[in-house]
């Protein structure tokens, strides 16, 4: 079963043509009179395939934004853009939205990173708050060494434009599993993020993710897969159905964010993960909030009601530790504890 979001990224060319392909008489006559507007060729056999010619990205992406200005929004969900590469091969399989391709075009920097895999996995510790000895690390992605710079949450953006998300978390994945097993010992348990939406059908998208705990020889129990995401949690049942199949891997799961947005108590006892991770803005300055501490008394409450650990995230002060302590949170992460680095901290 192939996926054309988790596929390899297909270059563009700096000159070629695509194909405009359209599926109605509608479309067909408003790409017809725009052609002949910007005076541009269309010789084609075929009169629901237009070719575009281009010499450079700056010009595919101004008539990529003319086509955006001058078709209705209709017309524009309808039509589709394939690219012929240098050797005059046309990729069937990969066709893509206008909107979509005009985000590639136009973020061409940040999509060579993305394709290219010009990141790395950086890890913050997890610590045992018993004991203080760290336990965990997290795994975040960060721009590789001697690669151009970038923010984890614009590439992330970009990808989501771009229809690359899905291929930008699954290559974000393998690289933290292969940056662990190289740096950690087994025992340690490993963090990694990773996005619903970019789950289409979890024994497919995911058996990437097993082959490579598989290929290094890992524990899966080991691993802990949290969900991330900024979006509410439309489809409970979908990530009910990946939590499942990560667990009949044997590998452990979390829910990020708990106690704000869309991560919610009742999203939370819907779900059932193994990990409750506190959000950051709740823990700050908990030792001094009230309605705080309430909340996050009722999210131990309900944690503890299917036998999850809890993990207090964003701890920054000795006085917030304290208090997490004082309630019986097990873990805690924050930059009191140790800052994202891309070698493991001594054992404390």
């Amino acid at each position: 079963m192939k996926c054309q979001s988790c596929d390899k990224v297909l270059p563009i060319q700096d000159k070629g043509i695509i194909w405009i392909i359209t599926r109605s008489l509608t479309s067909q006559l408003q790409l017809n009179k725009i052609f002949m507007q910007n005076q541009w060729l269309a010789e084609s056999s075929d009169s629901l395939k237009l070719p575009l010619h281009y010499t450079s990205r700056e010009q595919l992406l101004e008539y990529l934004h003319l086509l955006i200005e001058q078709l209705s929004s209709e017309v524009q969900t309808e039509i589709q853009i394939e690219f012929e590469d240098e050797s005059d091969s046309v990729h069937p399989s990969s066709r893509f939205q206008l909107a979509t391709i005009a985000s590639r075009v136009k973020h061409y920097d940040l999509v060579r990173i993305i394709s290219d895999n010009q990141f790395a996995s950086h890890m913050q510790p997890i610590v045992d708050i018993n004991n203080m000895q760290i336990v965990a690390y997290e795994f975040l992605l960060r721009p590789a060494e001697g690669h151009p710079p970038f923010k984890p949450y614009q590439l992330f953006e970009v990808a989501q434009q771009c229809g690359l998300h899905s291929f930008l978390d699954r290559s974000a994945r393998i690289s933290a599993i292969e940056t662990s097993a190289l740096v950690l010992k087994k025992g340690i348990k490993r963090f990694i993020n990773f996005l619903p939406s970019s789950i289409y059908n979890p024994n497919h998208c995911l058996s990437h993710t097993f082959h490579a705990i598989d290929r290094f020889q890992l524990d899966p129990s080991d691993f802990v897969f949290e969900v991330v995401e900024t979006e509410k949690i439309s489809d409970i049942a979908h990530l009910k159905n990946i939590f499942k199949v990560y667990q009949e891997h044997g590998i452990q799961v979390a829910l990020d964010d708990v106690g704000a947005g869309y991560s919610t108590l009742e999203v939370l006892a819907e779900l059932k993960p193994d990990y409750v991770k506190i959000d950051r803005d709740l823990v700050s300055y908990c030792d001094q909030d009230n309605n705080k501490q309430k909340l996050i008394s009722d999210i131990i409450t309900c944690a503890q009601s299917f036998g999850a650990t809890v993990l207090a995230e964003g701890m920054e002060r000795p006085e917030e530790l304290a208090y997490c302590k004082s309630r019986q949170v097990s873990l805690a992460q924050g930059y009191l504890l140790g800052k994202p680095s891309s070698s493991p901290l001594a054992d404390r």
